[in-house]
């Protein structure tokens, strides 16, 4: 499984480079393996009940979205700092609102979390592309 999440941000990075160029693909890349590999922290953490792990990688993670908030807003005035960081904490939030449930062995509020995070996802996306088709209405 983490193959495969790690997989989908270079998927993510690549996208991005008809737009933006190698460098920059490959550094977005870079910023969503590292998302992936915290998120994995933050679930052991979770699991083995250490709170303090647990605040360390959550710092972690939100410096990481700040960091893919800021690279993002660089790149595309459409994408605003502040809304790009708003909509990545909320993203961080759903996912732990999933895995705490599922470690929990509370289904049905991983399968609500899981569908707000779907949701969450789509208008992140949306977000990014509508960016995107606003800098480059030519491509499209």
């Amino acid at each position: 499984m983490l193959a495969r999440l790690l997989k989908n941000q270079q998927d993510i990075g690549d996208a991005i480079k008809p737009y933006y160029g190698e460098a920059a693909g490959n550094k977005l890349t870079e910023l969503l393996r590292e998302h992936i590999l915290i998120a994995g922290k933050v679930v052991e953490a979770a699991k083995a009940g250490n709170s303090l792990e647990l605040d360390k990688a959550n710092k972690a993670w939100h410096r990481n979205a700040d960091d893919i908030a800021l690279f993002l807003s660089k790149a595309n005035p459409n994408w605003p700092n502040q809304a790009l960081k708003d909509l990545l904490y909320t993203h961080l939030q759903v996912l732990t609102e999933a895995a705490t449930a599922r470690i929990a062995k509370n289904w049905e509020a991983e399968i609500a979390a899981t569908d707000k995070g779907e949701d969450h996802i789509i208008k992140l996306a949306d977000t990014l592309s509508t960016g995107i088709i606003k800098q480059f209405p030519d491509k499209f």
